[in-house]
């Protein structure tokens, strides 16, 4: 039976001990914080991060180097298994691209995968691949299933604070004032793994209704397998949402976790990533 390595990045919004149990080994972001660099989840948390972005720190964001992918492809090769090294979205990062290149540098076998999601909707991808390796699955069979799985997954961005997305230059300043000063709460998605801004909000309530509506056209004659919530130090509103979803849906099985930098450095203090799987 082929033996398999998983290999991902900093951005799955998974429990670190999930992580660490499950022998996934991940290559972590790097957070600038005031001119002062952090490696992310190692050096600093995600809810320490939110308490730096809370303060007005100057923030930002950047992707591994090439010689850790390399080294550690080389490392969990060396006895032969093949690696899948599946990374967050190829249009929010250059992780993706930077892994592929190690990937023709190393030794080893690797395969790269472009999970188009991040937080929960890479997640669940993990979590699956988990399964699918220790059942000896052939490597176009997981691939398969990935792909499969991408297709049935839908994720949705509530933006917490304009001023970060005009900061990440994905909406003018003149766009963010007005916002602001209406109290506008943008909602964004996922798109072929580019976020892309479907809807505005004005009240969490209309942000939830808009939720639902989504989600039931989304499920059409589906099972609703998961729902995975990352938020930026939010709580209450999360459990909100769970209280609305397990009315409307009968579901109560939610994956929570606070959010990871390299989203809410774009979305900011109060935004919520919210992931949906159907059967």
């Amino acid at each position: 039976m082929t033996k398999y390595k998983i290999v991902t990045d900093s951005t799955s919004d998974l429990p670190q001990t999930f992580l660490q149990q499950h022998d996934v080994h991940v290559i972590p972001l790097n957070i600038t914080i005031d001119q002062t660099s952090y490696t992310d989840q190692l050096d600093i948390t995600s809810d320490a991060f939110l308490k730096h972005l809370e303060a007005g720190a100057d923030t930002k964001t950047s992707q591994p180097a090439i010689g850790q992918f390399i080294d550690t492809y080389n490392a969990l090769g060396a006895d032969g298994s093949k690696i899948i090294s599946i990374h967050m979205t190829s249009h929010l990062s250059g992780t993706y691209q930077t892994a592929v290149q190690a990937s023709h540098m190393s030794d080893s076998d690797v395969t790269v995968v472009d999970s188009q999601s991040i937080s929960f909707g890479l997640g669940y991808q993990i979590k699956h691949l988990i399964e699918w390796t220790r059942q000896g699955l052939a490597l176009d069979e997981i691939l398969t299933k990935i792909r499969h799985l991408q297709d049935n997954t839908k994720l949705f961005v509530v933006i917490g604070q304009l001023s970060q997305l005009i900061k990440g230059g994905r909406i003018s300043k003149t766009k963010g004032l007005i916002g602001n000063m209406i109290k506008i709460k943008p909602i964004g998605t996922l798109i072929d793994g580019r976020l892309e801004m479907i809807h505005n909000s004005r009240t969490q309530k209309s942000v939830i209704q808009f939720l639902k509506k989504e989600v039931h056209q989304f499920l059409e004659g589906h099972q609703l397998k998961s729902i995975g919530i990352a938020h930026a130090n939010i709580i209450e509103f999360v459990d909100k949402i769970k209280a609305q979803f397990k009315e409307e849906f009968q579901f109560d099985d939610f994956d929570i976790n606070t959010t990871t930098p390299v989203i809410s450095n774009h979305t900011g203090q109060g935004a919520i990533g919210f992931v949906v799987v159907r059967e």
